[in-house]
């Protein structure tokens, strides 16, 4: 590596890419094809970008096999910063294993982290921590400890918790630190702020309130039967019963745990789980057979007893029933909440990560368009979509981990 070279590298790696760009904008070299592709890459520029990779592989002679991985890496960095969750995760792997036999441990590290971060936002997270078994962070500069950290605490946070996840973020702020990179400082911040911020919405007694992540791990953890609408899942402290694959059962169990200790009319049950206004006796037929699926499927939480105008939802072992909601009510509530982390969505990416069809995304991204609560960008392939940006704040863009050149 020349002493341009090795300067430009420098600087990305201090989170400076225009100073990077000074030193190698006008060459178009292989080493420098990769350092310009990383630097745009970081600008928000990722078409530009990832052109520029590409063009660095193809650069890079067959001889020179780590050089074409870090370009790999980097370019599944880019499409991981942009949401497209369908690139080859074996055309990753290949990379990281090439990397690893040249004994470059710190960017097969940073390939691993990738694929990890990839697994955690489309919700496998038992694949995830398998994956993250095999990172030893104390072996890893400050750039990747700072993504490492985050992977753990973003598992501790979905699977509620949250003091694991207030200590990785600890640890992850102190190695930011240490890096000395603004952009790993932000993302530590906005992490943080996932934290502070209302997840949840308790619907009880016929009131309602906001809840914190460690308020919704409390709630889950106490003697109450939770029917919850973010796991379409009814719980009590020794079971879980999901229904999510039932939505018709579970319409009818959150009717049920919001009226809680009070019955519900036929009437209303049959508007919630069905959408029908007026209830004639087929429908009032078709409420006993759902009812009595739901009752089968409860039976170890609780007993729904018939009333003379409705049914009422009875817990055998909770001393109360409470519906936990999302903190906003939407129709497509599903699609803000992955819109809501800041970052640009391609459709096919929600569609992944939601486990719905793409039309199916792709309507509820038009509703949002159409209220004023979603935006999009680019064309074809290159559209992708974000939450409109408050005025006088830039939506952050970030590859959040040390440059797989260098």
């Amino acid at each position: 590596m020349d002493q341009l070279t090795a300067a430009a590298a420098r600087a990305l790696a201090e989170g400076d890419p225009l100073g990077a760009l000074n030193w190698v904008a006008l060459r178009d070299d292989a080493p420098a094809l990769a350092l310009r592709g990383i630097a745009m890459a970081q600008l928000g520029d990722l078409v530009r970008a990832k052109a520029l990779l590409r063009r660095a592989v193809r650069a890079f002679g067959p001889k020179e096999a780590v050089a074409r991985a870090r370009c790999v890496v980097a370019e599944a960095e880019i499409a991981l910063a942009s949401r497209d969750l369908g690139w080859s995760a074996k055309v990753l792997d290949a990379a990281r294993a090439a990397l690893e036999r040249h004994s470059d441990r710190v960017n097969a590290a940073h390939a691993r982290l990738l694929e990890v971060r990839r697994l955690l936002l489309i919700g496998r997270l038992e694949e995830a921590e398998r994956a993250l078994a095999g990172l030893h962070p104390a072996s890893l500069p400050p750039g990747s400890r700072v993504a490492y950290e985050l992977v753990i605490a973003g598992i501790a946070m979905r699977r509620l918790r949250t003091k694991a996840a207030r200590a990785a973020l600890a640890r992850a702020e102190r190695a930011a630190c240490h890096a000395r990179i603004p952009a790993l400082t932000a993302e530590v911040e906005r992490a943080f702020l996932v934290l502070n911020t209302p997840a949840a919405r308790l619907i009880a007694d016929g009131e309602e309130r906001l809840l914190r992540l460690e308020e919704v791990e409390a709630l889950l953890g106490s003697n109450a039967l939770v029917v919850d609408e973010s796991r379409y899942a009814v719980r009590d402290a020794r079971t879980a019963v999901s229904l999510a694959r039932r939505p018709v059962l579970f319409a009818l169990a959150r009717a049920l745990g919001e009226a809680w200790p009070h019955d519900v009319p036929r009437d209303v049950l049959v508007e919630r789980a069905f959408g029908w206004k007026v209830a004639d006796e087929s429908y009032r037929a078709r409420l006993r057979v759902e009812v009595g699926r739901l009752r089968r499927a409860l039976r170890r939480q609780a007993h729904i007893r018939a009333t003379q105008r409705g049914f009422a939802l009875a817990p055998r072992r909770a001393r109360e029933v409470v519906v936990l909601a999302r903190p906003f009510e939407d129709e497509h509530a599903a699609v803000l909440a992955f819109l809501a982390d800041g970052e640009s969505w391609s459709s096919s990416a929600l569609a992944l990560a939601l486990g719905r069809s793409q039309r199916t995304v792709q309507r509820a991204l038009d509703a949002l368009s159409a209220a004023g609560k979603a935006q999009s960008f680019g064309r074809g392939r290159a559209l992708r979509w974000i939450i409109p940006p408050v005025p006088g704040l830039t939506t952050p863009l970030l590859l959040p981990a040390p440059l797989p050149v260098g």
